[in-house]
């Protein structure tokens, strides 16, 4: 009996240590920026290929310089080889951030976009908004889009997709998801959802000690 009890608690011991050791290694991967695993690469880019389709590849694959995706405490970041090159110059404890954040991922394993990536998905933007003057302001409180501020819709989108809202003179103001496609703001009634809000260039005023 004493014999088994000492081999429960010599299991228990190794089952403590080998759980000790998997917490120190998840902690040093948090602060490590690290190139993103295959389930991290496919969750990134299914989400923004909702919003930029297979020009997605276009945003690795670029003329000017090589890009890469890394992840740092949870936030994605698009960094240049170059970026990439000189941060081998910092310690991983002084890393705060590095080229442009393009989203986070919760603790339940989401990724969401951030207001930071806009210009990226304006470039590439399959489908967009316009949203018109009286209710470009409601937009950039972060309500959604209604109908009665729909200025104009890329032809063709359909429901449920990515877009990115810009104001009637062009200038991106944020992005969302579709409530309705082309074809069905037509017939809705003024009041009616068009675009659900995700993210808008006010977040730089209304959540400035998140963005730091």
């Amino acid at each position: 009996q004493q014999q088994q009890q000492q081999q429960q608690q010599q299991r228990r011991a190794r089952r403590a240590t080998a759980a000790a050791g998997r917490a120190a290694r998840a902690r040093a991967q948090r602060g490590t920026m690290r190139p993103l695993t295959d389930e991290e690469t496919k969750l990134v880019f299914a989400k923004l290929q909702s919003f930029i389709g297979q020009d997605v590849a276009r945003l690795i694959d670029r003329k000017d310089e090589t890009h890469v995706f890394r992840l740092h405490n949870q936030r994605v970041y698009y960094v240049s080889a170059k970026q990439l090159h000189a941060a081998t110059n910092v310690h991983r404890d002084k890393l705060i951030s590095l080229g442009t954040l393009f989203g986070k991922f919760t603790k339940s394993g989401k990724f969401h976009l951030t207001i930071h990536c806009l210009d990226f998905l304006a470039q590439y933007a399959k489908y967009k908004v316009w949203v018109k003057p009286n209710s470009e302001m409601a937009f950039l409180y972060g309500h959604n889009i209604t109908k009665i501020g729909l200025g104009r819709i890329t032809e063709n989108t359909p429901q449920n997709a990515g877009v990115v809202v810009l104001n009637m003179n062009g200038i991106p103001l944020g992005f969302g998801l579709t409530a309705q496609s082309t074809a069905t703001c037509t017939s809705i009634e003024p009041t009616a959802l068009v675009v659900l809000h995700q993210g808008d260039i006010g977040e730089y005023l209304r959540s400035e000690q998140e963005m730091n």
